[in-house]
């Protein structure tokens, strides 16, 4: 028997927006990026074989920021082909919360705490997109409309 052949697919990777429920506010950790391209993100990574997509984002915000979340929703999978220039990446997006010191680690140059209307720039990616439909669940408690409305 023949062994299908394994497909080309995407990266799969995961960001996660943390709200510091500890500070007034609720402010958000973003990183600076130590490594191209250059500037300001959302902690996150790639999946590793093995682990499932809350696994990881758990993982990587831990990395990256020293901080143990609680992921509270799946704000939405964003697939644009060329939302990375290094390559396609799909990347599933968590809102989460912690509390405490956050600290830049691993792939994080510098990390600071924004209020979620006012990131710094530049921002990567298409982290721009996904903090405006941040602000839009922030604001209904409703994840945003798909792209193209409802099929």
């Amino acid at each position: 028997m023949n062994a299908m052949a394994k497909p080309t697919t995407p990266l799969l990777a995961v960001d996660i927006i943390i709200e510091l429920d500890d500070r007034p506010g609720s402010p958000i950790v973003l990183i600076e990026r130590r490594k191209p391209p250059y500037g300001w993100a959302l902690p996150g990574g790639f999946v590793d074989v093995g682990e499932t997509l809350e696994q990881a984002a758990r993982r990587e915000a831990l990395e990256e920021t020293a901080l143990d979340v609680r992921l509270q929703a799946l704000l939405g999978c964003y697939s644009d082909p060329r939302r990375d220039a290094r390559g396609h990446t799909v990347s599933a997006v968590y809102v989460a919360r912690a509390g405490g010191v956050a600290e830049a680690r691993d792939d994080a140059l510098n990390l600071g705490i924004f209020a979620p209307g006012a990131p710094p720039e530049p921002l990567v990616f298409d982290h721009a997109l996904i903090l405006r439909e941040y602000l839009y669940f922030r604001a209904t408690g409703r994840t945003p409309p798909l792209p193209g409305g409802a099929m």
